[in-house]
């Protein structure tokens, strides 16, 4: 049996449920939603046991009442009626830490009516990032946005041994889905991702969303992956797959709402004027433009282009799996004037207003200019402008100027800032 591997979401998870009753946890097929609630309930009602489900659909308050403590009730979509009874125990003065949902992201959880709506908490369990994987999610320690906000990740260690841009390429089409994350070859891990892939596309989407033409459904996440990162238009997709719009439209929004694609919004402000609005696209997990593209590490490195999308969207997924961890409310963007002059790959804003940019090179050898973009943009924003970091493919981390400073992508996991207590 493969060992554990602590996330992220554990720490705020025993958190949440040492105040509140009830938690659904969210996350793409795969992100290891189940193993992790399994880890804080003694008991699990698996609904996807026919005998189990027949028997909760019967009466799903008889079902509840049976567990005296907390119960991850996995596959819960499966028996919706559970979602009522869940609410009435809660209503009814359920304790805390009682239910632990965890299951597929087909049914629309946002829709007025739900009936779990003001009961249920949601947590976001995301692909496992660097920290996870390489072991360095210790609980004591500030992840990589908590210390871009302080401006501590120019003074952090840089990774041993370091990692160069094929490590940085294979790690991107690793990814982390746990499925594939446990194969030991590269073969083994390409073989999984793609049948990840065909699941997505002949079961989960068609589930999700309707009738849906798996063929053509394919053809359109390959162009998304084809545009990984990019500001590409709707029509763009739509002439490159011969979709009509209606049909591109209802496929975003099936894809978006599983977790597998993600249009990250351009940021805007009343201190700067003509920002282009239009989202860069991305993939939840990057490494599936392997199984999309039909490329391996040799592939990437070999197209310059590809190659630096594909470390922007690694970095964004490192960033995505931080959010679950931070006390105050951060929101991700990317940033673009309408001419093309200044673009910024993400912006990072608290609930407070505070900034963090970050600019993502793959020259292992930045130049000072590559931070020109950060400079310009803290000029205008003045004190909300609280640290900007250009991520490349070397190994250190050296100051640039005020507030702006360059830093290995590995210091996202890597970094204990230098001089902390367990450096002494």
């Amino acid at each position: 049996m493969t060992a554990y591997v602590p996330r992220l979401l554990d720490t705020v998870l025993a958190e949440v449920l040492r105040e509140l009753p009830a938690v659904l946890i969210v996350g793409p097929r795969g992100s290891g939603k189940t193993t992790t609630a399994r880890r804080h309930a003694p008991s699990t009602l698996r609904l996807d046991r026919p005998e189990v489900a027949l028997a909760v659909a019967a009466d799903p308050d008889v079902a509840l009442a049976q567990f005296d403590g907390p119960v991850a009730i996995d596959e819960w979509q499966l028996v919706p009626e559970i979602l009522g009874a869940v609410k009435r125990a809660v209503d009814e003065g359920a304790g805390a830490g009682r239910f632990i949902l965890t299951g597929s992201s087909q049914a629309d959880l946002t829709a007025a009516g739900w009936p779990a709506t003001g009961r249920v908490v949601r947590l976001a369990l995301m692909p496992m990032c660097q920290r996870e994987l390489e072991s360095c999610a210790a609980a004591a320690d500030a992840g990589p946005l908590q210390r871009m906000f302080v401006g501590q990740l120019a003074n952090a260690r840089p990774a041993h041994p370091a990692v160069d841009i094929a490590g940085y390429v294979e790690r991107a089409l690793r990814g982390g889905l746990p499925g594939a994350t446990v194969a030991a070859s590269e073969a083994g891990r390409q073989r999984w991702l793609a049948g990840y892939v065909d699941q997505l596309v002949a079961r989960d989407v068609p589930l999700a969303g309707g009738r849906r033409d798996p063929v053509r459904l394919r053809r359109y996440l390959r162009s998304i992956a084809a545009n990984l990162a990019g500001e590409v238009e709707l029509k763009t997709l739509i002439d490159a797959t011969n979709l009509d719009r209606s049909t591109a439209l209802a496929y975003d929004d099936v894809l978006e709402h599983l977790l597998i694609t993600e249009r990250l919004p351009a940021w805007s402000t009343n201190r700067l004027t003509r920002l282009s609005g239009r989202p860069k696209r991305h993939l939840v997990e990057p490494a599936l433009v392997g199984p999309l593209l039909g490329v391996d590490r040799r592939g990437v490195l070999r197209d310059g282009v590809l190659l630096g999308r594909l470390l922007e969207s690694f970095v964004l997924a490192q960033l995505r799996a931080e959010l679950v961890t931070s006390v105050a409310a951060i929101e991700l963007f990317h940033l673009r004037d309408r001419n093309g002059e200044h673009e910024i790959d993400i912006i990072a804003e608290r609930a407070d207003g505070a900034v963090v940019a970050i600019e993502v090179k793959a020259a292992s050898a930045p130049k000072h200019d590559d931070a020109r973009h950060l400079v310009w943009l803290r000029e205008r924003l003045g004190d909300r402008f609280v640290s900007g970091v250009v991520l490349h493919a070397g190994e250190f981390a050296y100051p640039h100027s005020e507030r702006i400073a360059f830093a290995p992508i590995s210091s996202l996991w890597s970094g204990r800032p230098v001089g902390t207590q367990a450096d002494r």
